[in-house]
């Protein structure tokens, strides 16, 4: 009985902060903002970069297959780039600039103006996820965070989306929601179904 309460507690928690996001029509306006701008850089020609670490580095390639594969139905592919799956290339510059640097490099080497980067990060604070925004920014790169509800990264970035809530388990699980939704939405406005 006691790990039916906790799961049915985990539960509640979990859908209380869905439940804080939902009732934010900001973020829901700066949510579908990001879709939009990712839409826009694609018929422009452009790519999406994205990173984060730990979990958010599976969340990052998880939005990055998305947009790549399909979502919801065949279309062709949209480009996306995790920059969290070379470990040659994540080692290298790991050992030859320090960890900081493994996306902000990547950056320079692969991102163009007109492309966009979204940083993952549920503190707001990853020392590497903000070098990879200042080296995007750099380069004429339109920039999103998805965070928590603290840190410095949110006022960084052209757009930022904050979560309510700083437990990093319902951040993540926020961000794959609003992921999926904006994959579903660029999916829809680039590829329409009849």
């Amino acid at each position: 009985m006691e790990n039916l309460n906790y799961i049915e507690n985990y539960l509640n928690n979990s859908i209380s902060v869905k439940k804080k996001l939902l009732d934010d029509k900001d973020l829901l306006k700066r949510i579908k903002k990001v879709a939009e701008v990712i839409q826009d850089i694609y018929l422009k020609g452009n790519k999406v970069m994205i990173a984060g670490n730990g979990g958010s580095a599976g969340d990052s390639q998880h939005i990055a297959a998305e947009l790549v594969s399909r979502f919801f139905y065949d279309r062709p592919g949209l480009a996306a780039i995790a920059l969290t799956t070379d470990t040659s290339m994540l080692t290298a510059i790991g050992n030859d600039y320090g960890y900081e640097k493994v996306f902000s490099r990547q950056i320079q080497a692969q991102g163009v103006k007109g492309d966009i980067f979204i940083g993952i990060s549920t503190s707001g604070n990853s020392k590497n996820i903000i070098e990879a925004v200042n080296e995007a920014k750099d380069k004429g790169i339109y920039t999103v965070a998805m965070c928590g509800s603290g840190g410095t990264l949110s006022t960084k970035v052209d757009i930022s989306l904050n979560m309510p809530s700083d437990s990093t388990p319902f951040i993540q699980e926020c961000h794959i929601v609003i992921g999926h939704i904006i994959c579903a939405i660029v999916e829809k406005s680039i590829f329409p179904q009849n």
